[in-house]
């Protein structure tokens, strides 16, 4: 049975979500939902005047969302894969940010009993920018009901999102920057975000549980640690769980700490294992077979020490908000394109 992929496009107001769930629905030959916002009746008073009208909008919107995505996706998913330019989880973040006290109480309970007949999406693709790219490309597409919007309400805007992805757990998410691509214009930009979310999209093999954390780590971290599909993102988002289960603080310093250690700790088992090396080529007659037996004798202590590594350089990512795969597979891309001999002999001419 073929299995059809779900992928909700996420971001801030102007992000260019719409743009790229078309632009994935043509390249995943997948169907298109998107969302109906302008059949709000209360948006544009919304805009004018948030404080009065943010009840009603929110209400509405929170309805047609629901109903829109309970009658599309499962339907869809039967026979198709679905590209979305919203996730229903967001209806939240715009509550928050607009409604108060009894209100938000009230939609709570409402969004407590719709929520819970939504299906996840495979993949979240978040979209960023800051806020002057954001307020740039609403005023370049001249919507009549946003030309009003405010920089403020954009910026709190912004950075409730970055909240929410920073504890968004519920799905594996790429995040992108956009503040420097143009996809709608840009083949190489295009290029780039496609093949990110093919990367992404792509299954993993599904790794054995970690005896330690089985009954220690919390519901969510270990879905996301043993589900089918696991990348650099999903560990991130693992750890991102674990914290807020262990109640780990941010602490960039402690843990870049932590992260030298255990690079040091590397260090010191590939130094003893070429100290077995040595003692093991009188015996085997080769170098490389010696360093190969000598890594082997300690390979379960060193692929401990890496994985403490990794650990922290995730959790150091996580704290600095940083797509590490994302970030990894651009440099690469880079260092493709480098002369790494001509570089290598400049280094030596230098040295010179």
């Amino acid at each position: 049975m073929t299995y059809h992929e779900y992928i909700a496009i996420e971001g801030a107001i102007g992000v260019g979500k719409t743009t790229l769930a078309r632009m994935l629905s043509q390249e995943l030959n997948a169907s298109l939902l998107l969302e109906v916002f302008e059949e709000n009746p209360f948006l544009s008073d919304f805009y004018a005047d948030r404080e009065r009208y943010a009840f009603q909008t929110q209400i509405f919107f929170l309805i047609s969302r629901y109903h829109q995505q309970s009658q599309v996706i499962l339907q869809t998913l039967s026979h198709a894969s679905l590209v979305s330019d919203y996730l229903f989880a967001k209806d939240r973040l715009f509550a928050h940010l607009n409604l108060r006290d009894d209100e938000l109480a009230m939609y709570e309970r409402v969004h407590k009993i719709l929520g819970e007949q939504i299906p996840t999406p495979d993949l979240v693709v978040y979209l960023r920018a800051n806020t002057d790219v954001l307020m740039a490309r609403i005023a370049q597409r001249d919507r009549p009901y946003e030309r009003n919007m405010a920089w403020e309400y954009i910026d709190d805007l912004r950075q409730a999102y970055e909240a929410f992805f920073s504890n968004y757990v519920a799905a594996p998410v790429l995040t992108i920057d956009t503040n420097d691509l143009d996809f709608v214009r840009s083949e190489e930009d295009r290029a780039y975000v496609l093949g990110l979310v093919r990367t992404a999209l792509e299954r993993g093999e599904i790794q054995q549980a970690l005896p330690e954390l089985k009954e220690q780590a919390p519901p969510t971290g270990l879905r996301i640690l043993h589900g089918g599909r696991r990348r650099l993102g999903d560990f991130q988002r693992f750890h991102r769980a674990l914290d807020q289960e262990k109640g780990f603080g941010a602490d960039l310093g402690m843990n870049f700490a932590g992260l030298a250690e255990e690079v040091g700790e590397v260090g010191r088992e590939i130094k003893l294992a070429l100290i077995r090396a040595e003692r093991l080529l009188p015996e085997v007659g080769n170098q490389q077979e010696a360093i190969a037996r000598a890594i082997e004798e300690r390979r379960q202590l060193l692929s401990e020490e890496m994985a403490d590594v990794l650990a922290y350089l995730l959790k150091l990512a996580n704290y600095a908000g940083i797509d590490l795969e994302a970030a990894y597979v651009r440099k690469m891309g880079r260092n493709w394109q480098r002369d790494f001999e001509a570089r290598f002999q400049s280094v030596v001419d230098d040295g010179q």
